[in-house]
């Protein structure tokens, strides 16, 4: 197998944390000819990917059906940005952004998902689900306990989705909205009709997961370490990233519920598992493709196997409002952890808009 230095030479592009920080912050320059004109100017001292390594005391709140684990960065008192992690991922995607936006003084609140971390639910009788409703209602409940009326919304993978879902659905609760790869509210019907073979080849997992091999294997700590090990590798392939950093994330995925919940998300996407009837009417409104009115700003990452083509052109008409698009050159999937400083002035920029 390829790895990540040599894949990385072959196409062209430096490894290490130094060639993925200035990939990220020549990525703040490169918008797509179909937005508005890029009007960044960068104030956001740079940061080397992986300069920090942990958080805070992380904290505790009951919110809904969840008692959800998350990291607070920043003075009590300022303006809130929510940062949501993807799959399989968790908080520490956000290790150096939250700092950075702290700094800036914002109030940062990075949330363990659900069936993630230290976020347990609070009875046993509750399905297991992880639908795209479902979680985006999670985000809401703890902006709920919290006291948090509006707050800029930044996330990716799961966390784009469950983002877009928020500032689609209850624009009054998102001031603005980043989100890594644009609009990735899931249509079923959608979901149904076959990709190119070369997309389909990166949801490997996804069919994986379908079967009950790949039930039991997310179920066994060593098969479910390597399982996300290797999509890590594939899917960041520029990423110098070292062991110690992978394990750190990957402890979260120790949660009791992290294989049902991470199985019955993509299982429910591809129609193969029912979601819950509570959640109906809100599905039914994301099938229709509701558009975004709240200030975006959208990253694409160049060297991500999901990225879509056209550099935002397949999700334009979803966003009304203010928007710009960027593209980073160089970067994986795991946006935020790999160029930290370009995703922080996204944030600092979309809510000055």
């Amino acid at each position: 197998m390829i790895n990540r230095r040599s894949f990385g030479k072959a196409l062209g592009v430096g490894t290490g944390a130094a060639a993925v920080s200035l990939a990220g912050l020549q990525g703040l320059q490169t918008a797509s000819a179909v937005t508005r004109s890029a009007s960044a100017v960068s104030t956001v001292p740079t940061v080397v990917p992986g300069a920090h390594t942990t958080f805070p005391q992380l904290q505790q709140i009951r919110a809904g059906l969840l008692s959800v684990g998350y990291a607070e960065l920043g003075p009590a008192h300022g303006p809130v940005v929510i940062c949501l992690h993807g799959w399989p991922y968790d908080i520490h995607s956000y290790v150096d952004v939250a700092p950075l936006l702290a700094e800036e003084g914002y109030r940062v609140i990075v949330p363990y998902l659900r069936g993630h971390g230290t976020t347990r639910f609070l009875s046993d009788r509750t399905f297991r689900n992880a639908q795209q409703s479902a979680i985006a209602l999670d985000v809401i409940a703890l902006m709920d306990a919290l006291k948090i009326e509006r707050a800029v919304l930044a996330g990716f993978d799961w966390g784009s989705r469950t983002a877009d879902i928020v500032a689609a659905l209850r624009p009054e609760r998102c001031r603005a909205l980043v989100s890594v790869g644009g609009y990735l509210i899931t249509n079923l019907a959608a979901n149904l009709k076959p990709l190119p073979p070369t997309a389909e080849h990166a949801w490997w997992y996804q069919y994986y997961f379908s079967t009950e091999r790949g039930r039991l294997a997310m179920e066994d700590k060593t098969l479910r370490h390597d399982l996300t090990r290797l999509v890590w590798d594939t899917v960041s392939p520029t990423w110098d990233f070292d062991d110690a950093t992978f394990e750190r994330t990957a402890a979260a995925f120790d949660n009791p519920d992290y294989a049902a919940v991470v199985i019955h998300n993509y299982r429910w996407r591809l129609s193969l598992a029912d979601g819950e009837r509570r959640y109906d009417a809100l599905e039914k409104r994301l099938a229709t493709r509701p558009v975004i009115e709240v200030p975006a700003i959208t990253l694409d990452a160049e060297r991500d196997p999901f990225t879509a083509p056209g550099n935002g052109a397949s999700y334009r008409d979803r966003f009304t409002g203010k928007y710009e698009h960027r593209t980073l050159p160089g970067i994986g999937h795991n946006l935020p952890q790999e160029a930290p400083t370009a995703f922080a002035q996204a944030v600092i920029d979309v809510d000055r808009f």
